[in-house]
């Protein structure tokens, strides 16, 4: 199929290939797209029935509907769903200041402390040598297209795992926390700093805040980002700052003598910071 470049700028014919386009929506569910959850089956206009595994029943009305495939060769459909005002939980009588880093994935101010799994540099050796068989086959080859997808399925498992592991620890920390704060994390400035870009895109800060707060939102909690400057400088006791370099792991104040966590400490500053956000509001 040939279309000119714009639709009234004339040119030349650009020819679209078989797999130029990845998805396709369907602006008014059900026409054109009708899942039937009852025997899990989705109707396509001019595909007709096909299977589905369905990950969660839908809540609302349908929508919209997405239909995509992914860099492996799956196909995903997403619904869009008008629903009513969530029940809020029960209140916990609890809140929290999260400090994220790069040694540990989240520090919570109750003294509690998220790993940091560090998914993509457990798949770097598979990822290699997945690339360099890559690299050995031809272009335009039936070789080249099987191992292109070994390298995509490398990186989809990643994605996968990190994923999994910030939905299940934002919904533990909605579900326990009336009051969540955190950073106002600015991660496209901070991956200018090339020697942790990758530790800080492996880390996916910005996923886990965005499923955070829709999630505290869902729940009925209050979601508060502050401003992280000096957080990690300053003493959550008597708020004396001092200069620390990143490698200093524990935080000693000169004035009133208490020892604590670096991480520990920023997440007591956040707390603070979230509470006299919402009280001033």
């Amino acid at each position: 199929m040939y279309a000119s470049e714009g639709a009234n700028e004339p040119g030349s014919p650009r020819f679209r290939g078989q797999g130029r386009y990845d998805r396709l929506t369907f602006p008014q569910v059900p026409v054109g797209c009708r899942l039937d959850t009852d025997a899990k089956r989705l109707r396509v206009m001019n595909v007709g029935q096909v299977k589905v595994s369905l990950h969660r029943p839908l809540e609302g009305t349908p929508k919209t509907a997405t239909i995509r495939r992914s860099s492996t060769g799956k196909w995903y459909v997403s619904f869009s769903c008008e629903c009513v005002a969530p029940s809020p939980l029960p209140e916990s009588g609890q809140q929290v200041g999260i400090d994220v880093g790069l040694q540990t994935f989240a520090a919570l101010s109750t003294g509690d402390a998220i790993a940091n799994p560090r998914f993509f540099r457990q798949e770097e050796q598979a990822l290699a040598k997945a690339q360099r068989r890559l690299s050995k086959a031809g272009k335009g080859t039936p070789e080249r297209a099987v191992r292109r997808t070994v390298v995509a399925r490398v990186y989809e498992r990643s994605m996968w795992r990190r994923g999994d592991c910030a939905h299940q620890h934002s919904r533990r920390i909605a579900d326990s926390f009336d009051v969540i704060a955190v950073e106002d994390w600015s991660v496209n400035r901070m991956v200018h700093t090339h020697c942790l870009a990758k530790s800080i895109q492996d880390a996916a800060w910005s996923q886990f805040a965005d499923l955070l707060s829709y999630k505290a939102a869902s729940a009925g909690r209050q979601y508060v980002a502050v401003n992280p400057a000096y957080t990690s400088q300053d003493c959550a006791q008597c708020g004396h700052r001092q200069q620390l370099s990143l490698s200093h792991r524990t935080y000693t104040c000169p004035c009133c003598g208490v020892v604590l966590d670096r991480d520990f400490n920023a997440s007591l500053n956040i707390l603070r910071l979230g509470q006299q956000s919402l009280a001033s509001a």
